[in-house]
């Protein structure tokens, strides 16, 4: 596909470099020639210098002929403009970032009467992440398949409880919850395991189930999750305010601390029912005086990493249940591997990753079947949602008689409206949707998983 990006910064580089490995045609717009020239020696797009919602800088970009154009400038009124101009040029879908807060109250509005195929709000997306995070506490990160019939969910293996030494052939007669690992991190390795994987302690592993077996089987694995009451927020940015909405909305006590006394003035007004502290998060004495040693859950959210980094690893020695951190530069998170931290959230990278989803969902009008994509296991593994066809070569055949490619794993059917965690004796059905994991690239066809393929 021709897919125009408008707007060079990390999110947009960030898509190019993504989408080039997809195989697709890409250029880049941007009025920096110092970002532009960053990508052109770097990567194999077309660069074009100008103002992106400038009909003549589309036009040479090859708007009128493109697929899709995303616009993710700093500047949520030239996103929209940009794509309201491709539009009226051909563009095939747009897709706008929109951080806003109140353009988020009338999103509807905006993509019907803008001609938008998607909008996209960091903030609010990083938000619900966030949420899921709490709902699953002990995982260190959670994404949800099949309109939330099927949730996937990291989890830090730890010394004690039933996990170490277990083999995975024997986990549902030990455990007695229907879930599957589907990928294992151990050190520098990652692979999509067997039955006769044993799981070792410090393994990072990847779940895949209903969403009420997810807590059932933290319970019965000895990593009883502890039901989030209070939570503790440093930074009273967008995400600050989307998240404090959700948590108070689901009878959660919300307490933001935030340096601004102007944003503090806001944030009372905005939510009510949460308590907003105006001072300095790294003050220690602050922290431990609003009960940071008695909070469930502690989340940093400043714009600062490496301030919510350090911040973290304290609330972190001080015994807090479940720490989350923001971080968007992904060289943080690499270096973090054995600091104690387990769940990160990056914007920036949720960003890429639901607009990467579109754009394999849009392949499904040029032959790909693909419904959904996350990516796990710090973007080494992809989890894909595939509709059955009737072209599918793998329909009634029990799954212990298929003949799948290495480092592929069908992880959970989902068939009218239930999840079934399959077994070697269930077979797909026509009109299923399944979710593949594998730590293989640009799968855009169900067939393609089969060994003959």
């Amino acid at each position: 596909m021709h897919i125009v990006i408008v707007g060079d910064g990390k999110v947009g580089y960030m898509l190019a470099e993504q989408l080039c490995i997809e195989g697709h045609d890409i250029a880049v717009i941007d009025n920096r020639s110092t970002s532009l020239t960053n990508s052109e020696n770097s990567q194999d797009v077309i660069c074009i210098e100008g103002n992106g919602a400038s009909h003549k800088v589309q036009i040479e970009a090859g708007v009128p002929r493109a697929d899709l154009l995303i616009a993710v400038t700093n500047a949520d009124e030239v996103n929209m403009l940009c794509c309201m101009v491709a539009k009226k040029l051909g563009a095939k879908h747009t897709i706008a970032r929109v951080r806003d807060p109140e353009y988020q109250e009338q999103m509807v509005f905006l993509k019907e009467e803008l001609g938008l195929s998607l909008t996209i709000n960091p903030e609010y997306a990083a938000a619900s992440e966030i949420s899921r995070m709490l709902r699953f506490s002990s995982a260190a990160k959670a994404e949800s398949f099949a309109k939330g019939r099927v949730e996937v969910v990291e989890f830090n293996v730890r010394e004690g409880g039933l996990l170490p030494g277990l083999a995975l052939h024997d986990m549902y007669r030990q455990l007695h919850v229907r879930v599957l690992v589907c990928a294992v991190q151990r050190q520098d390795e990652v692979f999509i395991p067997d039955g006769s994987c044993v799981l070792q302690a410090g393994d990072k592993i990847s779940i895949v189930a209903a969403p009420h077996d997810i807590n059932a089987f933290f319970k019965a694995a000895g990593a009883d999750p502890r039901r989030i009451k209070n939570v503790m927020i440093v930074g009273g940015g967008r995400i600050s305010y989307y998240l404090a909405n959700m948590l108070v909305d689901s009878g959660m006590h919300v307490k933001i601390i935030e340096q601004s006394e102007a944003r503090c003035h806001l944030l009372s007004e905005w939510l009510p029912k949460a308590s907003i502290l105006h001072g300095d998060g790294t003050d220690q004495d602050l922290l431990h005086e609003e009960g940071l040693q008695g909070t469930d859950a502690f989340i940093a959210l400043t714009g600062i990493d490496e301030e919510n980094i350090i911040l973290s690893m304290y609330a972190n020695s001080c015994k807090v249940e479940k720490v989350i951190t923001k971080v968007n530069n992904a060289r943080f998170i690499d270096m973090l591997g054995n600091s104690g931290l387990e769940s990160f959230i990056s914007p920036k990278q949720i960003t890429s990753h639901r607009i990467l989803s579109y754009v394999r969902a849009m392949q499904n009008a040029t032959g790909s079947n693909v419904e959904t994509l996350y990516r796990l296991v710090d973007d080494t593994v992809e989890a894909l949602e595939f509709h059955v066809r009737e072209d599918a070569r793998c329909i009634g055949v029990p799954l212990k008689d298929l003949k799948l490619k290495p480092q592929f794993l069908l992880g959970a059917i989902i068939r009218k409206g239930k999840c079934i965690i399959p077994g070697g004796g269930d077979s797909l059905e026509l009109g299923d949707s399944v979710v593949v994991v594998t730590t293989q690239r640009g799968l855009r066809d169900l067939n393609s998983i089969l060994k003959d393929a």
